[in-house]
């Protein structure tokens, strides 16, 4: 079945139930708000197999989605890593390399890199000092413009 991406499973529910599917996919599932209840009613009451792929944490370390609700639930589990993109070391991590704080910000490596936790803890320090330079150097060049402005 294939279909426009939905937050919940709610509209394939019934359709899901009365196939002839014997695997169900899920990927990106920290974005399914119905993820636990869908997983547990068609494994348990239809006989479905469920592969569940998605993060569990986002850029800040934090639970992400219902991701994680899910694993005492699960026959099995098997996290998969990335290496890391500064030393190669398994990356446990997703570093952020912009400013934007909501939670939910597409994008690719332009935005987001996989990271051990060494350099997550570092690049979080490094990021951190880096924006909060640029944004003494832009007050300073208001505080300068504002200055000559007043001036002239």
């Amino acid at each position: 079945m294939m279909g426009t991406f939905t937050k919940s499973f709610g509209s394939c529910g019934g359709y899901i139930a009365g196939s002839k599917l014997d695997v169900i996919g899920i990927d990106e599932a920290q974005f399914f708000d119905d993820l636990y209840d869908f997983c547990c009613k068609v494994a348990d009451c239809d006989g479905k197999i469920v592969i569940v792929a998605g993060l569990d944490g986002d850029y800040l370390r934090r639970t992400f989605g219902s991701v994680l609700h899910i694993i005492p639930f699960a026959d099995s589990i098997t996290k998969l890593t990335a290496r890391c993109q500064l030393c190669g070391k398994r990356a446990f991590f997703t570093l952020r390399k912009t400013n934007e704080t909501k939670t939910e910000l597409i994008g690719g490596s332009d935005v987001y890199m996989p990271v051990c936790r060494q350099h997550y803890v570092n690049g979080q320090v490094v990021i951190e000092s880096a924006w909060d330079t640029l944004e003494s150097c832009s007050k300073a060049q208001t505080d300068s413009y504002q200055e000559e402005v007043a001036v002239a």
